[in-house]
């Protein structure tokens, strides 16, 4: 790829999200508005290499796509209108547009971006769907990125982003920001889809990659935009201090070969601490708002709890039973229940630990999580009840889907062979 079009790639990555977002307010159309603006970029693609990057990349593309609307518009009264009336007709229509478009190029288009975002996550679309639109619309991610990151053919993912595309199409989801009651509904089903986004990229649930961080960075990018949009929203704050304070330890997590390394192992050298202090920072913004024993908030403690910790062992084992507790008064679940239990076994000992596994285990919710036999497993070892913690463990292995995954479990089982021959 040449260094011109790594530009534009650069740019369209910064400006795509306003760039629709802008034509949307006029279009109300996310399908429309994006394929408007893709032409704008096929354009760039085509005049950029020859005449050089423009001053103003955002102004330059929003011309364009200017442009590609109003052909659009004379092409569909040609075909629709009596060739008589099409110049009165057209003349007119012509005119509203261009109007309206210079003033999104003209105006902040912050609120414009707001809209953008609540329109791709709206609740009347599939989640797989909201995922992949807002990865589309709003980071710039091209289809066949997202199926890659997803490990799913670009077809799939391409019809994904269609059925999503008609159903806000279908459904005439109004280009908005939903208000009040409204708002805080449609704010939860945003912070949600950008979690998800995120946690796919921190940990992998398939594949051959333990991470795969270009999605978490784009989670992290998504959370710092709707900070600034939604200066107000405590969970904003809270989910954006989650992700800075678990994204911090990014480069510990893997080994030299690309192997998993787990919290306990890890090189706390390695953390990234100027992104502690902004996770930090976010939390405290959270807490001050009043949502400090709110989800995402909740969440976000427990992971300061860590990163105030110079090593493993003196980590407060003991405030995140406690912070857990609140976690689960606040939003129930079974892999929420699962890490106190972690925690439980580490504050009182494996015993008190796998008792609370153990609580856990009808809950059909776990039956085919990995994660369930892999920590009965670590607490069985502990407890030197090596025959059942190697059952646990296998079945572990059998579970997950992650080949980096599977090779960390492998290595626990060695060492549970290793410490049932010393015993």
């Amino acid at each position: 790829m040449t260094d011109i079009h790594k530009t534009i790639e650069a740019v369209w990555k910064i400006e795509s999200a306003r760039l629709i977002a802008a034509i949307a307010r006029v279009t109300h159309d996310i399908g429309i508005a994006e394929e408007l603006a893709q032409d704008a970029l096929v354009t760039a693609l085509e005049v950029w290499p020859e005449e050089g990057i423009p001053e103003n990349p955002a102004a330059w593309l929003m011309t364009a796509a200017k442009r590609r609307a109003l052909d659009s518009l004379r092409r569909g009264y040609m075909l629709v209108q009596k060739h008589e009336e099409i110049a009165r007709e057209l003349e007119f229509q012509q005119q509203q547009l261009a109007d309206a478009m210079d003033q999104a190029l003209d105006q902040v288009i912050d609120d414009d971006v707001l809209r953008l975002i609540f329109t791709a996550c709206h609740p009347v679309v599939a989640v797989e769907g909201r995922i992949a639109l807002t990865l589309r619309v709003i980071c710039g991610l091209t289809t066949a990125e997202i199926a890659r990151a997803f490990l799913v053919p670009e077809k799939t993912m391409g019809q994904r982003i269609f059925r999503a595309k008609k159903t806000l199409s279908e459904a005439h989801v109004p280009f908005e920001t939903p208000r009040g009651d409204e708002l805080r509904h449609r704010v939860e089903s945003v912070l949600s889809v950008v979690y998800l986004i995120f946690n796919e990229g921190y940990t992998a649930t398939s594949g051959d990659e333990w991470m795969r961080a270009a999605l978490s960075e784009d989670a992290l990018r998504l959370g710092r935009m709707l900070a600034q949009l939604l200066p107000g929203e405590s969970e904003v704050h809270g989910l954006l201090a989650l992700m800075e304070l678990q994204a911090s330890r990014t480069a510990a997590r893997r080994g030299s070969n690309g192997e998993a390394v787990l919290l306990p192992d890890q090189d706390r050298s390695l953390w990234d601490y100027t992104q502690i202090q902004r996770g930090m920072a976010a939390l405290k913004h959270a807490q001050r708002l009043g949502g400090g024993a709110k989800y995402y908030a909740l969440q976000a403690a427990i992971a300061g709890c860590h990163t105030r910790a110079r090593t493993a062992e003196e980590t407060d084992w003991g405030r995140i039973v406690l912070l857990y507790d609140a976690l689960l008064q606040v939003s129930p679940s079974p892999i929420a229940a699962l890490n106190r239990a972690v925690a439980v076994g580490m504050a009182q000992g494996p015993a008190a630990g796998l008792d609370a596994v153990d609580g856990l285990t009808p809950d059909p919710a776990l039956a085919g999580y990995h994660l369930l036999p892999s920590v009965r497993g670590d607490l069985l070892m502990k407890m030197g009840r090596f025959s059942e913690a190697r059952e646990e463990i296998q079945r572990a292995i059998a579970m997950t889907q992650n080949l980096r995954e599977q090779e960390l479990l492998t290595e626990r089982l060695r060492q549970i062979e290793k410490a049932a021959l010393s015993a």
